[in-house]
């Protein structure tokens, strides 16, 4: 996701704030990284190593198969990768690829689960009726009625070649803009709008990357035109949307693959403020939820951190559920905001599925019967269960059957 700047930095740096001119280093790997060449060093700089050591190796003349052939055939192997990478990702040269069908066969937690980070999209552009249909989701989504806070978000559709890493191939994009002047229950309903439609999308067979530093602010405003006030505008973040390929370069798949894991839930949720008892997830009253923790455990979030947090409260008798509160653990302004918003998505669309019906509310600390304590970690919302579906005085309607 994003790195943000304070209010009274630079109205676009959202995405990539400066201070000072980077130095050397910093312009160089910026130069790679926006040019597309960055996602192909490691493989490169991995094969002359191992190759190196496999010359140097072979005049040592000692333990031949550990010193020589071990790093000359790891090193030809992706020296071949590498050339592999260059063909098929870089100059596009690949073979045809099918439009991914439609997952309509799943349930909510099955597009959940199946929703992963796409790092190369391929060579075509989304058909007319996909694009139209992820535009009317974008509409639903991002209507007053449907956020938490009362400032304005917007999600704006960019069909250009942005500068972005290290997704490849990404040629349209949604980019989320909210209020300059910084409210951080705007970037909360920026990740769950966002992520709302990042599952419509996943379930129409549209593949989904969010994009943060990776994304050059010059190129995103640029490309947005009038679309765009700096003066009272931010640029949250960015979302690449397609449809995936399965060729991508051998640094990349190392990446997702490294990024693919979770904390347990006992390390999420809880059953008090201070975060020392772990929520019994599996006892009444909390079992039913059990599939929407996985859920939530599984969001993504900036280079995977897992910054959201649970506490699970009942009511006076302690027999019945009364609310979740979602918090985050650090004092980001932006990235765990977002993270926290996508929780909530997730949370939503799980208790939807299951016939479990709530509301999502900001609550006091009066109302939460906490007192304010030093951040982190900071309260950001409750979902209220809600047996009767009734509407809550503010925020969203109510999840589940009763809507």
């Amino acid at each position: 996701m994003m790195s943000h700047p304070r209010p009274g930095q630079r109205a676009n740096r959202g995405l990539a704030p400066h201070n000072r001119p980077p130095g050397f280093l910093k312009r160089t790997k910026l130069t790679l990284q926006f040019t597309g060449w960055l996602q192909y060093i490691p493989t490169a700089a991995a094969a002359g190593i191992l190759l190196a050591a496999a010359l140097v190796g072979s005049r040592i003349g000692l333990w031949r198969v550990l010193l020589f052939w071990l790093p000359l055939g790891i090193g030809i192997l992706l020296t071949g990768a590498l050339l592999v990478d260059l063909v098929t990702v870089k100059l596009g040269l690949r073979f045809f690829e099918p439009t991914p069908r439609a997952l309509d066969e799943l349930d909510t937690f099955g597009v959940i689960h199946t929703r992963r980070s796409c790092r190369s999209f391929q060579n075509r552009e989304l058909t007319a009726s996909d694009r139209e249909e992820l535009m009317r989701a974008v509409h639903r989504h991002t209507r007053p009625t449907h956020l938490i806070g009362t400032r304005p978000i917007r999600l704006e559709y960019v069909a250009a070649s942005l500068k972005v890493w290290p997704t490849v191939g990404a040629r349209e994009f949604i980019v989320a803009i909210a209020p300059r002047a910084y409210d951080r229950l705007a970037v909360i309903d920026v990740g769950r709008s966002l992520h709302k439609v990042v599952l419509h999308a996943t379930r129409m067979g549209v593949a989904s990357c969010w994009i943060g530093a990776g994304a050059d602010q010059t190129s995103v405003v640029s490309h947005l035109g009038d679309r765009f006030d700096p003066a009272d505008e931010h640029v949250v973040c960015v979302c690449a949307v397609g449809y995936r390929s399965r060729f991508k370069p051998t640094a990349v798949r190392a990446i997702e693959l490294l990024q693919h894991r979770r904390l347990p839930l006992a390390s999420l949720f809880f059953a008090t403020p201070s975060f020392d008892t772990p929520l019994d997830v599996d006892q009444p009253p909390f079992s039913p939820f059990r599939r929407c923790y996985e859920a939530c455990r599984w969001s993504p979030s900036s280079l995977n951190t897992q910054t959201t947090r649970c506490i699970g409260t009942t009511d006076d008798s302690g027999r019945t559920m009364a609310r979740f509160d979602f918090c985050t653990t650090t004092a980001s302004r932006y990235y765990a905001p977002l993270g926290l918003g996508i929780w909530c998505a997730n949370w939503e669309a799980g208790c939807e599925a299951l016939g479990l019906p709530g509301y999502l509310r900001v609550l006091t600390p009066e109302e939460r019967g906490e007192h304010v304590t030093p951040e982190p970690p900071r309260y950001g919302v409750s979902w209220i269960a809600d047996p009767l579906g009734a509407p809550p005085a503010y925020g969203p309607a109510p999840t589940g059957p009763s809507r």
